[in-house]
């Protein structure tokens, strides 16, 4: 895992960014000839219109996880071998041994690298981006690739219409490298947890993982479940205190980040937040309408996209926020 250590205090910087999603497109319309829905009912509720899915039969988590990786690897301008660690945040790898990790660092060639598989739900990258980037500041490593991805469609029952319209597939991923400047990476993050409403998202595999007062749920066992209005409740009332937590305690206003790049959930939640904030539209991507929630892949797909195009402006810190099953929460504030 273990290149050179910087010498004394370094920086963290981000060398390049990478991200996959699927051919297929599950569109609205498909969901109307599916249930009883439609286009307008799905985008007035969640701002959606599309989302991607992959073919189950022959990809899945770790096929996301290694095109975004090589990807990134590409747009950074390293080779595989100089990764000391590789990170992948997800809830729907296909094993949990071996890791999505271990299976596409050796898909890519990454033969130095240490690999795991972290587990936040849609807080998943944000987690796994404070812990990559505390390890490389503290020396602990050099370079590392930091994935999210989700098979969304693998853990989603199509017969349930609250829940199925949500979600989508996708993946992303940023590689993170010491840097002399100590000024550039992360300034500021925070990651929390509430584990007394884990029941409001959950995905129970056995009769016995699921509480009394959800007995009764008709979404069958392997798939996600979900409190709608719950999720929204939280959701709406966190996102707005982590985003306001991050500007206090960096002493930044919103007009002094480039981006606020927040976890795609539902345009409702992300519009609230950007109100309540008075944050400027153009500082808020929305991505949600052509990919749905795909979890711990949305910021980084989010990410990917806004630093291809230019919009992550060098030298003007940008924010990460994400909330999700756990529940859990997080942020996380870059210069660069």
């Amino acid at each position: 895992m273990m290149g050179p250590l910087p010498s004394g205090a370094c920086g963290v910087r981000i060398l390049g960014t990478g991200s996959a999603v699927p051919d297929r497109r599950l569109t609205n319309a498909d969901f109307a000839r599916m249930m009883d829905t439609s286009d307008e009912w799905i985008k007035q509720r969640t701002g959606i219109s599309e989302r991607r899915v992959l073919d189950l039969r022959t990809e899945g988590c770790s096929t996301l996880a290694q095109r975004a990786l090589e990807r990134a690897i590409d747009a950074a301008g390293i080779k595989a071998e100089e990764l000391d660690l590789v990170i992948v945040a997800s809830v729907t790898m296909e094993m949990t041994c071996p890791s999505v990790s271990c299976r596409i660092a050796g898909a890519v060639g990454a033969k130095n690298a240490a690999a795991f598989d972290l587990v936040a739900a849609c807080s998943g990258f944000v987690y796994a981006l404070n812990t990559a980037e505390a390890m490389v500041r503290a020396g602990r490593a050099r370079t590392v690739a930091v994935i999210g991805s989700e098979a969304m469609s693998s853990i989603i029952d199509y017969t349930d219409r609250t829940v199925s319209i949500l979600f989508g597939d996708a993946a992303g991923c940023a590689i993170i490298q010491a840097d002399a400047d100590p000024t550039k990476g992360c300034i500021y993050q925070h990651m929390g947890a509430d584990g007394s409403g884990w029941h409001a998202l959950y995905i129970p595999r056995r009769e016995t993982d699921v509480p009394p007062e959800d007995a009764a749920n008709p979404v069958r066992l392997g798939n996600l479940r979900m409190n709608g209005k719950e999720v929204f409740r939280f959701a709406v009332t966190k996102f707005r205190e982590v985003m306001e937590d991050a500007f206090a305690k960096t002493g930044l206003t919103p007009d002094d980040v480039s981006q606020v790049i927040c976890h795609q959930s539902n345009v409702r939640i992300i519009d609230a937040a950007r109100e309540k904030l008075n944050i400027d539209p153009s500082k808020i991507y929305v991505n949600i309408d052509r990919y749905g929630n795909s979890s711990a892949g949305s910021v980084p797909l989010c990410l990917d996209e806004l630093w291809r195009a230019g919009k992550i402006t060098k030298g003007k810190p940008f924010m990460l926020v994400a909330f999700g099953g756990g529940l859990t929460w997080a942020s996380s504030v870059w210069n660069t």
